[in-house]
């Protein structure tokens, strides 16, 4: 029996759910409860998640956030996930967080990179999966 596949989660992601978004966290739950994959998540993601709730003094979601943090697997981002998110970067003009959560994922080998942004999904090809249904942030506040 083989390793269960690796499931990136984008920053997009996991603050849905963690924060308990009304339209796109059940669709997420969903999918993740479907999957049989290990999700997993980077530094970065952590990085940006935290951000707001620290800035908001909102120790109730930090509290939730690391919960989540501590359950999820993190990929530690070497040296090598900079420089190939750098040619990321080059070559198909991502913005450098985006290109280091895909260079962390595909460093690591995952099988999926669940995001809800349709740029990395033109770019990763096969390994992205818009796990919100298509459902972009402009039609939702339109």
């Amino acid at each position: 029996m083989g390793m269960k596949p690796l499931i990136y989660l984008d920053t997009c992601i996991v603050i849905y759910l963690v924060e308990e978004h009304p339209i796109y966290q059940p669709t997420i739950e969903a999918v993740l409860s479907d999957s049989f994959g290990v999700v997993c998540h980077s530094p970065l993601v952590e990085l940006e998640a935290l951000v707001l709730p620290l800035r908001l003094e909102r120790n109730d979601l930090l509290a939730k956030f690391r919960i989540f943090f501590s359950i999820n697997r993190s990929l530690h981002m070497p040296y090598e996930v900079f420089q190939h998110a750098a040619e990321l970067r080059a070559r198909f003009s991502l913005k450098t967080p985006d290109a280091l959560h895909l260079g962390t994922a595909q460093y690591h080998g995952c099988t999926e990179f669940w995001t809800n942004d349709d740029r990395l999904r033109n770019v990763a090809g096969s390994l992205a999966v818009n796990v919100c249904g298509g459902m972009s942030k402009t039609t939702l506040s339109s």
